[in-house]
């Protein structure tokens, strides 16, 4: 007699062990046309390492059944289990899980839907999160500190850490050396210290933070707090939400002493060579005006999303009698009161740098060149990361953890979907707002889907604004709004396409930055950059950010095309969460796995 099943009547717990179950039977077995048809017809996997030892998505049945045929054997996964109950909602029901590799456990998340009356999966996410045998000291693996019993030759913990420092270079060498000492090498470097990694971060300022004390002097972070923690140590929970420049410096400059990052300031690197034969880098550096030589087998680039200026050359630039900066370069409006000052540009620096200018009486003109995306801040906080990144997230259970693997859950193909209602509900909660702007004569986009600000950074990493205040002051005429391409320059003037002239006194080029592979240029050679490739976007076609589609950012946090070099950068939430798959992907190689990178990224753009 067969008793048959009312799967409508099966809990989410059910469909999700029941999903994990199969998938697992069908792993174990070798049976890749099962586990293939446990996805959807459309379907995605992204796997962040743990599959691959690379950051790739593959999309529906032949993408599994690639991944699966060229890495099952070696991975073995096993010991799915659910994490926490499962939740069902609008036809999806989603599933947090634990599982094992051959060398390490991990983290996933899968969203199930129903196709031909089958349950099968339509996201798929893995996540390594640890390495068997090489765990971190934490939690109950955490280290004594203290050594008990007599010792005649004892040290001290700080005599142990200036013997340590003062050995880079001389008797030891790091295995990994990360050039760029902001947020996103200081967060890499916390990663490798706690992995055991021998690592050395240096940076050409004089102190951990300088790169954000060197900028205008009302900057502030347009993220909130939730979403900008650092690994390990979370800002204290009264940290302003948007937290001004200075505090971010401090706290960068504490961390690094507190997490004991090897970290060397006043350090530039001058030149680096990799060498075919022995596997390792021959970088040469600058430390307070002593010339040394470093040998890591690893490098990586942490310079920055936005680390290499921008500047065009203007005809005229030469003659122009005033000054002329960079945003980067510029230190804020104290010295411009009564002065007539260009900023051309029209995305988050231009507005800032306008915003404190017309507060200290400077007369100022934006020049916008090409339509720019704005949201308003308290919509962007409340819509767009409410669920995510919030002390109500946090009172549902959303920690900064989840919210990272939620948000990297979802695949890049399809973000877009999910993006374009919460900024439709933002234009009509708006509405007037974005009126007055067009009053005005501001070109406004919300990218070239419709899809906003996140689409619009992880695409391109500019043309945006997430408005604080400044815009107002456009929509009303207080900061002059010109429109056009730069001609040329005056003695005294800028000199726009269609003949405008406009008389200034400093001229601010808030125009962006340029590919991170540029620093490559500059520190090893022109062809090393271009074995490389350009760094970030996704190749979605868009507005630059060009085709052919690929899936995940380019070159960031993952094995490139020149062996032993890698980029880390982005915003802190970024600097987070990848420097955990950068760092066991370096932390692998140096304790000697194997580590077959699945899917090296093709260089289809050289900047």
């Amino acid at each position: 007699m067969t008793t048959t099943i009312d799967r409508t009547q099966l809990t989410a717990d059910d469909i999700a062990t029941e999903w994990l179950s199969s998938f697992e039977s069908a792993l174990r077995t070798r049976d890749i046309e099962a586990a293939v048809g446990l996805f959807a017809t459309t379907s995605y996997w992204r796997d962040l390492v743990s599959f691959s030892w690379n950051l790739t998505t593959v999309e529906n049945h032949d993408g599994v059944r690639d991944l699966l045929t060229t890495n099952l054997n070696r991975v073995d996964p096993s010991e799915f289990e659910l994490a926490e109950p499962a939740e069902s909602a609008d036809g999806v029901t989603t599933v947090w899980f634990n599982f094992a590799t051959s060398v390490g456990r991990g983290k996933g998340l899968v969203r199930l839907i129903a196709e031909d009356g089958e349950t099968r999966a339509w996201t798929f996410l893995t996540s390594l999160q640890e390495l068997k045998g090489h765990e971190e000291p934490r939690g109950d693996r955490r280290i004594k500190g203290a050594e008990h019993g007599v010792d005649p030759e004892r040290k001290s913990w700080s005599e142990k850490l200036a013997e340590e420092d003062a050995a880079w270079g001389d008797t030891a060498q790091p295995y990994t050396l990360v050039v760029g000492g902001g947020q996103g090498g200081i967060a890499l470097g916390a990663r490798l210290r706690q992995m055991g990694v021998p690592a050395l971060v240096i940076d050409r300022w004089e102190r951990p933070g300088d790169q954000w004390r060197s900028r205008y002097k009302s900057l502030c972070l347009h993220d909130p707090v939730w979403y900008d923690h650092l690994p390990y140590l979370k800002f204290p929970d009264n940290w302003p939400v948007f937290a001004p420049k200075d505090k971010i410096a401090d706290w960068l400059e504490f961390y690094t002493k507190v997490m004991e990052i090897p970290y060397w300031s006043s350090t530039a690197a001058t030149s680096a060579k990799f060498d075919e034969a022995t596997k390792q880098w021959t970088v040469e550096v600058d430390r307070n005006g002593e010339k040394l030589t470093l040998k890591p087998t690893q490098l990586v680039m942490a310079t920055g999303m936005s680390g290499k200026p921008n500047v065009p050359s203007f005809p005229g630039a030469d003659i122009f009698q005033g000054e002329q900066q960079h945003s980067s370069q510029h230190r804020g409006p104290d010295a411009y009161t009564g002065k007539k000052v260009v900023v051309i540009g029209s995305n988050n620096s231009a507005f800032d740098i306008c915003g404190a200018l017309y507060e200290h009486d400077a007369e100022v003109t934006m020049v916008q060149r090409s339509s720019t995306h704005i949201v308003k801040s308290d919509s962007l906080m409340e819509i767009g990361l409410g669920d995510l990144y919030s002390e109500k997230a946090l009172a549902n259970g959303v920690t900064t953890e989840k919210a990272d693997l939620i948000f990297g859950s979802l695949p890049y193909r399809i973000m877009h979907e999910f993006q374009i209602p919460l900024y439709d509900q933002m234009k009509e909660r708006d509405k007037d707002f974005y009126q007055r702007m067009e009053d005005a004569g501001f070109d406004l986009d919300f990218g070239d889907d419709e899809s906003g600000l996140f689409l619009k950074y992880l695409r391109r990493g500019s043309g945006y604004y997430i408005d604080v205040g400044s815009a107002e002051l456009v929509a009303e005429g207080k900061v002059k709004l010109a429109k056009g391409e730069v001609d040329h320059l005056t003695e005294n003037s800028v000199v726009l396409d269609d003949g405008t002239e406009l008389p200034a006194d400093l001229v601010v080029y808030a125009t962006g930055y340029g590919s991170m592979n540029g620093w490559v240029a500059d520190l090893v050679d022109q062809e090393t950059a271009d074995k490389v490739g350009k760094c970030w976007g996704l190749g979605s076609d868009t507005t630059k950010d060009p085709g052919p589609w690929e899936g995940e950012q380019r070159n960031m946090w993952k094995p490139t095309q020149q062996e032993n070099l890698w980029f880390q950068g982005g915003n802190l939430h970024q600097s987070r969460h990848y420097s955990l798959y950068l760092a066991l992907q370096l932390k692998a190689r140096y304790e000697g796995l194997e580590t077959p990178v699945y899917r090296l990224q093709d260089v289809h753009h050289l900047a």
